[in-house]
């Protein structure tokens, strides 16, 4: 029997209103991979979504939204994304670990350390192959928002975002190997095939299913 290669994993990053989960609708759909998402891509992380999520619910201290988002990573890894990867799928993922970092670690002030370690245990050590950093300025991404009903994370005030903007371009830069910016002021479509073309670059391409 031969065996079966693993497939990669893709993750978007960026902050709220920055494009990132059309560009990973569009690369999943053009690779054939599996789209998934974060918070809340199986039956429990739905549930964990809500509470972690819905502006009417009790907030979370940091440290239990930490615990929260891990909780719903480690069902995700399980349940989801390595089962795939295992067969040789591919993965697209909207958000993954470096969302945590960003938005609890620059975002919530927590400590990087014991959060890295929570990070790395609820994902069983899975990182991705490539994470494409979809950057916009805040003033961008807060317009494409607009006055709609946001939950708990997207109504946090400018400068919560700005932190977390800026912890997503820190780990871009702090590991050039395993993450690419993009702009997220482009056209969707011209963005969608410079993200394909340097996916394909980085990771080369999907085998045929």
């Amino acid at each position: 029997m031969t065996a079966i290669s693993r497939g990669c994993l893709v993750a978007f990053e960026g902050v709220d209103g920055s494009g990132k989960t059309t560009q990973a609708q569009l690369l999943a759909g053009s690779l054939g991979a599996v789209l998934t998402f974060e918070p809340g891509a199986t039956e429990l992380g739905g549930a964990l979504r809500h509470l972690l999520l819905d502006p009417r619910r009790p907030s979370p201290v940091p440290r239990a939204e930490v615990l929260l988002m891990a909780a719903d990573r480690a069902q995700h890894v399980d349940e989801v994304v390595l089962p795939a990867l295992q067969s040789g799928r591919w993965v697209v993922t909207d958000r993954f670990s470096g969302s945590t970092l960003a938005y609890q670690g620059w975002g919530r002030g927590l400590p990087a350390e014991p959060l890295r370690q929570v990070v790395s245990w609820a994902a069983a050590g899975l990182e991705p192959d490539l994470t494409v950093l979809v950057d916009v300025p805040l003033e961008v991404a807060r317009q494409r928002l607009g006055a709609a009903a946001r939950d708990r994370l997207e109504g946090l005030d400018a400068d919560f975002h700005d932190r977390v903007r800026h912890g997503f371009v820190a780990m871009a830069r702090a590991d050039e190997a395993h993450w690419v910016v993009v702009d997220g002021t482009l056209p969707v479509a011209t963005l969608a095939v410079e993200v394909e073309a340097l996916v394909r670059t980085r990771l080369g391409s999907p085998a045929p299913s």
